[in-house]
């Protein structure tokens, strides 16, 4: 069970104004723009989606050629100290931090530059630059998690800093510990996902390993189970597929399929033999103390203590820049680069296509209309997240539509986004890794749809 190691003294001292004030007022507005989920446009989402798409509108006549300044010049710098080693960017942590690292990550930065010279320009190969591989990382991706790296940055302390998370992750402590092996502060990174985004969602675990509040294994556990896709993309998705008459039934089947996929992963290789240990291998910022009275009680006063704690308004936003600037220098280049290889490969190559042959016979003996169809939608959403969609909206069968549907946002990894973010993250999960745990939810996720959708739904 989590706590906290200043818990006990909250028994003992009275509960000044000022702390209540620090835990009570950032911690309404953390929930308020995190998790409270709100109608604007018709579309349901969270406040901080809203303004993040606000941002994100506002900037888009000039959001691209930032993005293609930011990534030459990662590129650039990068190449530069890696090959020169400049003393006044080795011998400061923060800039070395930012420009310097491995060939192999500096050989990626530069590609991911290129591409997007190839995407702005339109020269080059054809393969980069077409709208289905390049074009959408750059023009889709990459916007969004350019801004949605600012907006975290400077408002997630609302959500962490503050009680919040100490609050609600002890109230879930005992659903989360005994379903999922995780504690109860994860439920925290699920909703914010499945309100708001799932790019929030693995930002805000990132930052939870690297503080020791999630070991290693807890930490992949929860990026590969619980960055659950939004409602409203989900929607999309629906959409896209012709099914939006059928959203309710449909969301529905995803939730069942993602929890049960979350009860059964955690329980297997390779997340049940990651190590349960801490960033760098240090002491966790948890430890096991009694509980002050009732559960809410306790809730109440490990928020409350968290509230003691909280950093400087300067602290935190110097924080912020630099985690953007960490996004911005180090990441975008790489989903720039990951992003669109892996779209090549699904777009111009048979490797998924190869890959869905044993997938076919299995379609058919759970008689799925246009097997040889849906089969290779359903590996494909390994490379991008649409990709499923798009290949199965074709497909006659509303029932086949369906299944591929439901089964896509189960699968919850896929390389052109997030996979890039946990290969580049400090949690230790690698692709081979993220592509067995890919495999394993879609022989989870296939089965329970499509006994949902024979028996329930198509019946």
């Amino acid at each position: 069970m989590e706590s906290y190691k200043s818990v006990k003294s909250n028994k003992q001292r009275p509960i000044q104004s000022r702390h209540l004030a620090t835990f009570l007022i950032p911690s309404l507005a953390g929930a308020l723009l995190f998790l409270v989920p709100v109608k604007i446009d018709d579309n349901w989402t969270v406040f901080i989606g809203y303004l993040a798409g606000l941002i994100e509108d506002g900037l888009s006549g000039v959001l691209p050629s930032f993005l293609l300044a930011l990534l030459v010049f990662s590129g650039v710098a990068s190449f530069l100290c890696w090959a020169f080693k400049p003393a006044f960017i080795m011998d400061k942590p923060a800039l070395k931090t930012l420009f310097y690292t491995s060939f192999t990550w500096t050989a990626i930065r530069v590609l991911g530059a290129v591409f997007a010279l190839m995407v702005m320009t339109g020269t080059g190969m054809e393969m980069v630059y077409n709208p289905a591989t390049g074009g959408t990382v750059f023009a889709d991706l990459l916007p969004v998690l350019a801004v949605w790296s600012v907006v975290m940055g400077l408002l997630m302390p609302l959500l962490l800093d503050y009680g919040l998370m100490e609050w609600l992750g002890t109230l879930a402590q005992k659903i989360m510990r005994p379903l999922f092996k995780l504690p109860g502060r994860a439920s925290v990174d699920s909703l914010a996902s499945w309100m708001g985004n799932n790019m929030m969602s693995i930002l805000i675990t990132i930052n939870q390993y690297e503080n020791r509040y999630y070991t290693k294994k807890e930490s992949a556990v929860i990026v590969t189970n619980f960055t659950i896709t939004s409602i409203g993309f989900s929607l999309i998705i629906a959409k896209m597929l012709g099914l939006e008459h059928r959203f309710v039934s449909f969301y529905i089947t995803v939730l069942v399929g993602v929890l049960l996929a979350a009860f059964i992963c955690p329980r297997i290789p390779p997340l049940s033999t990651m190590k349960n240990t801490y960033h760098l291998d240090q002491p966790g910022a948890i430890e096991e103390t009694a509980e002050i009275g009732s559960l809410w009680k306790s809730a109440f006063a490990r928020g409350i203590d968290k509230a003691k704690q909280a950093p400087p308004i300067s602290t935190v936003l110097k924080k912020g820049a630099f985690n953007a600037l960490d996004i911005w220098l180090g990441m975008l280049p790489l989903v720039m680069a990951i992003g669109t290889l892996a779209l090549i490969v699904a777009e111009y190559t048979p490797v998924f296509t190869y890959l869905s042959y044993p997938l076919v016979p299995v379609l058919e003996w759970m008689q799925i209309p246009d097997a040889e169809a849906a089969a290779p939608a359903m590996l494909v959403g390994f490379a991008d997240m649409f990709l499923p969609a798009i290949l199965g909206a074709g497909i006659e069968s509303e029932l086949t539509r369906f299944v591929i549907g439901a089964v896509s946002l189960i699968q919850l990894v896929y390389m052109s986004e997030i996979g890039v973010m946990l290969i580049r993250s400090s949690i230790p999960i690698n692709f081979w890794q993220l592509f067995i745990i890919f495999i394993q939810r879609t022989v989870i996720a296939l089965p329970v749809v499509v006994l949902i959708a024979h028996f329930m739904i198509y019946r």
